[in-house]
Parts: C-alpha cells; structure tokens; sequence
C-alpha cells in the first residue's frame, strides 16, 4: 500500500537526526555537463557514486575531481543494470539520483536543503517535478514527476532496460523541488537500437515497453510502426492511465503527419475513453477544427482546456503551455474571425499574463487595440 503525503513545511517538536544522502549517477563520456550539474549538488549531498559505463572523454578526471568514489561498470544495454549498480554502493540514510544533464537551480537548491534538514525518517520516497524543456525564458514547458530521493534500507530497485523506472512503495512525499534537465546534444538512436536488438532476439515486451518503443518510433518519424506498438500497447488493457491517455495523442499525431484527419480526430476522442479531458487534448481538438475555419467548435475545445486546473502532483507528462497561456492565444483567434473583438482582446491579454513577450501576443494586442480604437470612434460620431 502506498500512501502520498504533500510537502512537507516547517519542523515538528524535538531533535530530530539529520538525514545522510548519497548521490548515485550513470555517465558516460559527460565532459561538457558534469562540472555543472554537481556544483548544483554537491554541498547538498554527503557521499558521491559516480558509476561510469565506459567513457572516452574526461569524464572520469572530472567526476574524481569531486569523489574518489567513481566506479566502472561494463555497459550491458541496460540502464538498470547500472542503476541498480549506482545504488548497491551507496552508504547514507537516502539515495539521490540524478542524471549528468541535470541541474539543480539555486532557488531549488535552498528547497532541497530545507527538505534535508526537516524530513521525517518514516518518509520512504521523495518525488520531484523534472522540467524536461524549458523555454527561452527558463520557464518550464513540459515536465513530470519522478521519485528522487529514496531511503536506502527499503532496498528499492530499478526496472527496465531502457526509460527505466524505479519501484517504490510506502509513505511518498511530493515536494516542489524542481529539477532542471538541459541536454546540450540532439538525441541519439541509442534506446530505439537497444528495443531493436531486444525485438530481434524475440524478447516479450511488457506493456510500458511497448509504448516506450512506439515513443522511440514516432520520435524517429517512424510514423506506421508507432502506430502499430501503440494499438498494442492499447490493446492490453493493462496500461497506466496516464499513457494510456498519452499514446492516443501520439497516435492521433501520427495519423496527422501521415495526412489522415479522419483518424487523427478518432483517437484524439479515444483519450476520454480513460479518464476526464487533459488540456492537451482539448488543444489538440481547438487546433483541428481551427484548421478548418469551424471556429466556434474550436472555440468550444479552448474554451474547456481553459476551465481545466493544471495537475500539480500528476505523474503524467504535462505542456504547461496548453493549461495556461496557449488555448487564450488560439480563443482570441478564434474570437477575431468570428467578428468578436473585445472577447479576443480578453483572452490576449490572459495570455499575455503567462507569456509577456510572445510575438503573437504581442502582434495582436497592437491590431486588436487598433481595431478597438476605430470601433469606438465609429460609434462615437454615429452617435453625434
């Protein structure tokens, strides 16, 4: 049984002992990150595992410039593996992990130590927010929860040889800490390889494989064969919720690059099969039928995605953009076509209070002021 408590704030009555960390990493050849992601982190932390997994770089000059702790590990295709690895040579009370490509900004830092400093010892894991893309601003733009801190006795282990996950169970403490992942290379073809070689060797995919396959596929602009892992992901029925949701807006995506809108529109409706609408499908219902000029059933679907609240302990992947400013800048264009200006003005300016700077916001607040402007001095000389 699992049991989820929020942040915790403040610190109860009576001494309390302070909680050792181990920080556990995988790296390989990360020379132009590691320095900064463990000067975010490490004043943080009382023990640094550095596990590397075959680096040609100096990576592992760098990372012993911060630990005498850093320990080769054969690559095996399997990120578990290594994970699990990391771990077994950890030694203080919590396990933190974080990958090389991960930072923890200031004000996050001063979150952690507070954390640090006020957890209780009966809290077995400690989930985080991890901003996956953040825009030119800094502000996050997608993003998902992930359990980072984790006590060490409970023997918690990784599973999964690719986008592996870490299985825990107990008391659950979701924080607000942010971290920050800020890749400075494209991605590779490495984990569709490694889903490759397992399909070759007639490995059975559980059903989290399979939709992460057909996530590698559809990444790779394999847009038939992402279609086919995510029906069968679909198909066995055991999916988790969340994915579940998310792979028909993947697969809807799919069908429209390929050019089919029939279907597109098909599996953008199956998402309310799971669960109640997410503002990201909502978006994508808003921009088909804008497409098509039909902008009052457009209106409708961003219209709903606004009266939605963004999920603050979701587990799923969430697009900030689609639960806060972008449905008000896509109802302002629907509102203007449709003749109605001052509603259009309105939701600009809603906008606008998420993303001051945007050049489309900023593009239609001068037309719409102006055509404002001109309604308003129409109807003051009709009136004279």
């Amino acid at each position: 049984m699992m049991h989820i408590v929020k942040q915790q704030h403040g610190r109860k009555e009576g001494a309390r002992k302070l909680i050792t960390i181990s920080l556990c990493m995988i790296v390989k050849n990360e020379e132009d990150v590691l320095v900064r992601c463990l000067d975010s982190i490490r004043h943080l932390v009382d023990e640094i595992v550095i596990v590397d997994t075959g680096s040609t770089d100096r990576t592992k000059e760098i990372a012993r410039s911060y630990t005498a702790r850093v320990i080769d590990f054969p690559w095996s295709d399997d990120f578990s593996a290594a994970r699990n690895f990391s771990f077994s040579h950890a030694t203080m009370d919590y396990i933190f992990w974080l990958d090389a490509d991960d930072i923890l900004p200031a004000e996050e830092q001063t979150k952690f130590l507070t954390l640090k400093r006020t957890l209780s010892s009966d809290i077995d894991s400690v989930t985080m927010i991890y901003s996956l893309a953040q825009d030119e601003y800094g502000k996050t733009i997608s993003s998902v929860r992930r359990n980072r801190l984790v006590k060490r006795s409970n023997g918690f282990r990784w599973h999964g040889v690719v986008h592996e996950y870490l299985e825990v169970w107990g008391t659950i403490l979701n924080s607000d800490i942010t971290i920050i992942h800020q890749p400075n290379r494209c991605a590779s073809d490495r984990n569709l390889q490694i889903y490759e070689k397992q399909l070759a060797q007639g490995k059975e995919f559980s059903p989290r494989d399979l939709f992460y396959f057909a996530n590698e596929l559809f990444d790779h602009q394999q847009y038939e064969r992402a279609i086919q892992y995510y029906e069968r992901f679909l198909q066995t029925k055991q999916g988790w919720v969340e994915d579940c949701i998310a792979a028909c807006g993947k697969v809807a995506d799919c069908f429209d690059a390929l050019g089919d809108e029939e279907q597109a529109l098909r599996y953008a409706f199956r998402s309310f099969e799971y669960d109640t609408p997410r503002a990201e499908c909502c978006c994508r219902l808003g921009y088909y039928f804008l497409q098509r000029k039909q902008y009052r059933l457009a209106a409708f679907w961003y219209h709903l995605a606004t009266q939605l609240t963004m999920p603050s302990d979701s587990w799923g992947f969430v697009h900030h953009a689609c639960w806060t400013w972008l449905p008000h800048l896509q109802l302002c264009v629907c509102y203007f076509y449709m003749g109605e200006y001052e509603l259009a003005y309105q939701h600009n300016e809603k906008a606008k209070q998420y993303v001051p700077h945007h050049p489309a916001v900023l593009h239609n607040e001068c037309l719409l002021q102006s055509i404002l402007a001109a309604e308003s001095t129409f109807h003051q000389t009709d009136e004279s």
